[in-house]
């Protein structure tokens, strides 16, 4: 694959405890800070977790828990949502119009596990879609991000007929975004969600995944550091020397969608049992070299004491909770407030 890179875009990219109201105030011109219709906030970029996944704790506990070990409020939460689930769920809307610290909600949701991508392009589940808009108009007008079917690639099949090549996974986000549109839900911004791996950025179809600019707001990737990353650099742009004309996802979302948002909507560290420095070192790279990448608007951690690959807890690790802490603080991800509903 050959990518011509494009220059940066200019896009950059709550309310938190005392320490981290205190360094919003203390950023200059945070005041003039706002976000868009688009959640793009045009100071810095959102802060925001999905807290203490697969333990079973109650979102409510899991998000306060995360909070408070991190010291510091998420601008941002996000969940995980599948089949014929309402959302967000009384919790969620709780969460979300916090008066003291209101969130925003990222909505994760895998519409179903028993229909192909065309079975629901071709109307299969416009039922589901619009009891979830009738619910969605009823219960929750503020503004949240939604990604469909996150992480497309590995469950794409080839074989011509079988209803997941990417083209169709193209055409089931497309229909499920303009049917919910249809349905009267205009507050949903939408994100585009790729794995952010470079094996399957190198197969021939990958580009066929993209549903069109019409259709998304934000691109995404869900990059972790494994042993072949170092810093924040390596995780944003993962090069491989086998795929050599890979430049990296932030490279290539810079070049294909140069004026939108990019989120790192999932980012994880594994632990490393030989070098239990190595979390915070990491958390203090992503500090040093954030501000290099001023199209990422949102960066939201993985926060999991068992992710299917290892343990993502941030505050694991030789001085790893106090380096989070820091970068949970810092005032680039303090300067613009979340939109209070």
């Amino acid at each position: 694959m050959v990518v011509v890179l494009a220059a940066c875009s200019s896009a950059e990219g709550s309310d938190a405890r005392a320490p981290a109201q205190a360094a919003r105030q203390a950023t200059p011109g945070a005041q003039a800070c706002t976000a868009t219709t688009r959640l793009i906030p045009s100071c810095g970029a959102w802060w925001g977790i999905a807290p203490e996944v697969f333990t079973g704790a109650p979102v409510e506990e899991a998000l306060h828990g995360a909070e408070s070990r991190m010291g510091a409020t998420a601008d941002v939460l996000h969940v995980y949502h599948r089949g014929s689930e309402l959302f967000p769920t009384e919790a969620e809307i709780r969460l979300a119009r916090d008066p003291a610290k209101p969130r925003l909600l990222m909505i994760n949701w895998k519409p179903s596990f028993d229909h192909t991508w065309a079975e629901i392009a071709d109307g299969a589940l416009d039922a589901r879609i619009d009891r979830l808009a009738g619910y969605l108009r009823r219960t929750f007008p503020e503004r949240f991000f939604l990604t469909i079917h996150h992480e497309p690639e590995n469950d794409v099949d080839g074989a011509s007929g079988s209803g997941m090549q990417a083209a169709d996974y193209a055409a089931m986000y497309r229909h499920v975004v303009l049917r919910l549109r249809a349905g009267g839900v205009k507050n949903a911004v939408t994100v585009m969600t790729y794995m952010g791996a470079p094996n399957w950025a190198a197969k021939s179809w990958f580009e066929d995944l993209y549903p069109g600019d019409d259709v998304v707001d934000w691109v995404a990737m869900d990059p972790y550091a494994d042993d072949r990353v170092q810093d924040f650099d390596g995780l944003v742009n993962k090069t491989r020397k086998e795929y050599a004309q890979w430049p990296g996802f932030y490279r290539w979302m810079q070049a294909r969608f140069p004026g939108k948002p990019v989120m790192v909507a999932e980012w994880g560290v594994f632990e490393r049992p030989l070098d239990r420095s190595f979390k915070r070192a990491f958390f203090e790279s992503v500090r040093r070299q954030i501000k290099r990448y001023p199209q990422i608007k949102a960066l939201l951690y993985f926060d999991s004491p068992q992710a299917p690959r290892g343990d993502t807890s941030f505050d694991v690790g030789s001085g790893a909770d106090k380096a989070f802490s820091e970068l949970a603080l810092d005032p680039y991800f303090r300067a613009t407030r979340v939109p209070r509903p």
